[in-house]
């Protein structure tokens, strides 16, 4: 097999990963949202769990990036 391929294939494996293991912190996340307030059905819950998730995530962002700039140094 040529090397780019091994390489393209990595990747692809590796993102498949990182879905699965989002969709596993989503649930965590969820559950936890819902033992913290309640039924998350109605449009404002999933509107707050929505905002408190993307709050996460960008956080998180931006303390992976700021780790991989201090390995590059």
């Amino acid at each position: 097999m040529n090397a780019d391929v091994i390489e393209k294939i990595a990747a692809l494996m590796t993102a498949a990963f990182g879905l699965v293991a989002a969709l596993a912190w989503n649930g965590a996340i969820l559950a936890i949202f819902k033992q913290v307030f309640g039924d998350a059905t109605s449009v404002p819950a999933m509107v707050t769990y929505a905002v408190v998730v993307t709050i996460i995530a960008v956080i998180v962002t931006i303390w992976i990036g700021k780790a991989a700039a201090k390995a590059k140094v």
